[in-house]
């Protein structure tokens, strides 16, 4: 399946390490835009929590995958957020939660798994902003529009803790093993452009994105 195959579009990617800023960018760009804004994590995130919910290891790839064939997994993206659907129930707000983060990792592991979240990725019609690991390296490599955001452990524990009520050492340390966990999964496209977003705000990130994106799209695509 051509992933390009609607084109003219346009597939903006955000790739990167946990907590660094890509879902914030990717929302904002979609709102900036008019165009949707897809989490490509919440599939990882839907497949784990099956698995968990189901006393499934999620080491057990064999096992995932014959829980993913028995259940219709759904994410239905908008310019403003995404929900998931599980067999029509509303499964959006158990993602995010200590044992999903701990446990997701040892799901996107598995190559099964993670062709099965491309297959449900490349159906996606239209134009969109796409956050998430493998985005521009494997999910969308034609997209017209990559960007890798990366931070120091530390600045994306702070934001993490910012979001979540928890100690920021062991914060930092999960993210720290996350980030050696997803290494393979979690690395810039050669035609990427890297941003730190240490260092700036998200309004500077976003605006310089967009810059990006306008220079390198036409003006029928992108707007004003």
């Amino acid at each position: 399946m051509n992933p390009m195959a609607d084109e003219p579009r346009l597939i903006i990617t955000l790739d990167g390490p946990a907590a660094s800023g890509k879902s914030s960018v990717a929302k904002a760009l979609a709102r900036r835009l008019g165009i949707a804004y897809v989490s490509s994590g919440l599939l990882y995130r839907a497949a784990t929590f099956l698995s968990l919910a189901a006393g499934v290891d999620p080491c057990d790839e064999a096992a995932v995958l014959a829980l993913l064939s028995q259940r219709e997994v759904r994410l239905h993206p908008d310019r403003h957020g995404n929900r998931v659907t599980v067999d029509d129930d509303d499964v959006t707000d158990k993602l995010h939660t200590d044992e999903v983060d701990d446990a997701v990792s040892d799901v996107a592991r598995h190559r099964e798994v993670r062709a099965w979240v491309t297959e449900r990725l490349r159906e996606m019609h239209g134009s969109f902003a796409i956050d998430g690991r493998d985005m521009g390296t494997v999910v969308f490599p034609q997209a017209r529009c990559k960007f890798y955001l990366t931070a120091a452990p530390e600045v994306r524990a702070a934001r993490r803790v910012g979001e979540r009520s928890a100690d920021l050492g062991t914060v930092a340390a999960g993210l720290r093993s996350r980030d050696e966990r997803d290494a393979r999964q979690s690395v810039p496209a050669p035609d990427a452009i890297v941003i730190d977003t240490g260092p700036l705000g998200l309004d500077e990130v976003v605006e310089r994105v967009l810059g990006e994106v306008r220079a390198a799209s036409s003006e029928s695509v992108v707007g004003a």
